[in-house]
């Protein structure tokens, strides 16, 4: 025995000498480095002489791990077991333990000597695991509604201690209450490493709200709390309710394929069903659609469907097909002539309230249009419009209005210079009616109108003339007369003007009628000498009867001339 061992037992056995700290505790990480701390990290004592590390074994007896004198730079291993090559001490007297496992879960002492004194200091080592990722397994293919069921098996392995397993739905906890959750839990210890294995089975009882709920399972641990992958389940359930519905676009019209659509929800789903079409039932399998074709307005009523094992759950959905017939009387090109009678006819049939509207030449009309007395400005282009329920139907007809020229009115004015007469003929007729004058004219002008023709020439009369306008076209002709005075008389008497022209007819008609009124005395007074002068010489040669016929073809001949 060296005189240091001497010195150590001396001091042992001088209990006075000797204080022995309570125990602390320090968590090590499985299979890292654990370090047990002296005095929890104090400081060492000035004198120190020597720092010793031991282990209790089971039966409450202590074995030496490693002795560190304070003037030597090793530490002495004493150890003869498996922490022979895997302890050592740290610069501040702390015990570290390489490779942490199961075995180094214990008491160990650390003791320091130091002037006269001797310290002891206990500590406690546990070594924690957290325990793999938690895994579910054994999962159920399906849960049926309102029946208990194996959902699945959830474990949490290798962890020290052991991992608490917690099941949730939706991320909130499912408490077991022995009916429709039973949760049962168990743990196994792996003789080998010592670690524990966590396992809990769940049974549920699923409604059919579970559709699409996700399902987990929570490993709670001191070092990490770690959560599974979420699952879902299919869930089985009967069939409660039927809905039909209607796949079309919308609003259905003749000629449309319409289909019917079975829903019900239950799951999983009916494969096969009735559809009732017009009162006829229709069995369908594999499907859940009925399609009517080229659909009519005879289409239009309540349709169904119900179960092939269940014919009492049904729905029904009513189907409307829209509809829209227009006829107007008349269409195309329609000829009238002025002032003729046209009787419109529009007649519609539609599934709803219809919107009727007309148009002429582009233009809405406020209301339908009547002609009964047409004009020429009656003529155009007519719409009729009628639409219901996303329907339109249109028809039309062109209305040509003609008519034989009638001149309305012929008028004159000066021009602006004085120089000149402007002369203005207005005239109504379709087709288009030429216009021509009886006298020529300059800087001519036309337009046509809704029917009006209006032509307009430039003169300069040199004496008092009656100037004819006539308008023609393929129905016939009209013409009329204007007196027209002379520029040079009105120069001459400037001022007077449409007052000297009134004056200057009436005379010039007087004249006329003054002349004719002689002529015709003189001749009827030569006519009458000339039969007296007959009639003797006849009387003598008797050819009365010859001269009565002269007479008369002469008389006849003089009231022609007259």
């Amino acid at each position: 025995m060296d005189s240091t061992a001497r010195f150590l037992l001396s001091l042992v056995t001088a209990a006075t000498l000797l204080q022995v700290r309570s125990t602390v505790t320090v968590i090590g990480l499985y299979g890292e480095t654990i370090e047990v701390p002296c005095n929890n990290g104090a400081a060492k004592p000035k004198d120190l002489i020597f720092t010793k590390w031991k282990y209790e074994m089971d039966g409450g007896t202590y074995r030496d791990l490693l002795v560190k004198q304070a003037h030597k730079e090793e530490a002495q291993i004493q150890a003869m077991d498996g922490y022979k090559d895997r302890v050592s001490i740290a610069a501040n007297s702390s015990l570290m333990i390489q490779g942490g496992s199961l075995v180094d879960q214990r008491t160990f002492t650390c003791m320091v000597v130091y002037g006269s004194n001797l310290d002891e200091h206990r500590v406690k080592v546990l070594v924690h695991k957290k325990p793999l990722p938690p895994q579910l397994k054994d999962k159920a293919k399906e849960l049926e509604n309102g029946k208990l069921t194996s959902l699945g098996v959830c474990m949490a392995a290798d962890a020290n201690p052991a991992a608490v397993i917690m099941w949730s739905k939706n991320g909130k906890q499912l408490v077991a209450d022995g009916k429709t959750i039973i949760i049962t839990p168990s743990v196994k210890m792996d003789p080998s490493t010592g670690l524990s294995s966590t396992t809990s089975v769940l049974q549920y009882t699923a409604v059919k709200s579970d559709v699409g709920a996700k399902f987990t399972c929570t490993a709670e641990h001191s070092l990490e709390t770690q959560v599974s992958s979420p699952e879902t389940f299919i869930i089985h359930y009967p069939t409660e309710k039927l809905s039909l519905q209607v796949l079309a676009k919308a609003p259905i019209r003749e000629g449309d394929n319409v289909t019917l659509k079975c829903m019900a929800d239950g799951n999983p789903p009916p494969t096969s069903f009735y559809f009732s079409i017009k009162g006829q039932k229709v069995t369908v399998k594999d499907s859940d659609t009925f399609t009517l074709t080229a659909v009519t307005r005879n289409s239009t009523g309540d349709y169904k469907c119900s179960l092939v094992d269940d014919d009492k759950m049904e729905a029904s959905e009513k189907v409307v097909v829209s509809y829209l017939d227009l006829s107007l009387s008349p269409t195309g090109k329609v000829l009238k002539m002025v002032r003729d009678t046209l009787l419109v006819k529009m007649e519609q049939d539609a599934s709803g309230d219809a919107k009727v509207s007309w148009t002429k030449d582009n233009r809405k009309l406020d209301e339908a249009p009547r002609f009964e007395n047409v004009t020429y400005a009656d003529a155009g282009f007519y719409v009729c419009e009628v639409s219901v329920a996303g329907i339109k139907r249109s028809q039309s007809f062109q209305l040509v209005v003609e008519g034989t020229p009638v001149i309305k009115k012929m008028t004159e004015h000066r021009s602006e210079d004085g120089r000149h007469k402007v002369l203005t003929c207005e005239a109504e007729g379709v087709p288009r009616p030429s216009v021509q004058w009886s006298v020529n004219g300059t800087n001519e002008e036309n337009s046509y109108v809704n029917g009006k023709a209006t032509h307009k020439i430039t003169v300069v009369p040199t004496g008092n003339l009656t100037i004819t306008c006539i308008a023609t076209n393929k129905l016939g002709n009209h013409f009329m007369a204007l007196n027209v005075s002379s520029l040079i008389k009105d120069e001459k008497i400037p001022g007077k003007g449409a007052q000297d022209d009134s004056s200057d007819q009436a005379l010039l008609i007087v004249v006329i009628v003054v002349g004719l009124i002689i002529a015709a005395a003189v001749v009827g007074l030569a006519y009458w000498l000339y039969i007296m002068k007959s009639r003797q010489g006849t009387w003598k040669t008797g050819e009365k009867e010859a001269g009565t016929s002269e007479e008369s073809k002469k008389l006849e001949e003089c009231k022609a001339t007259v």
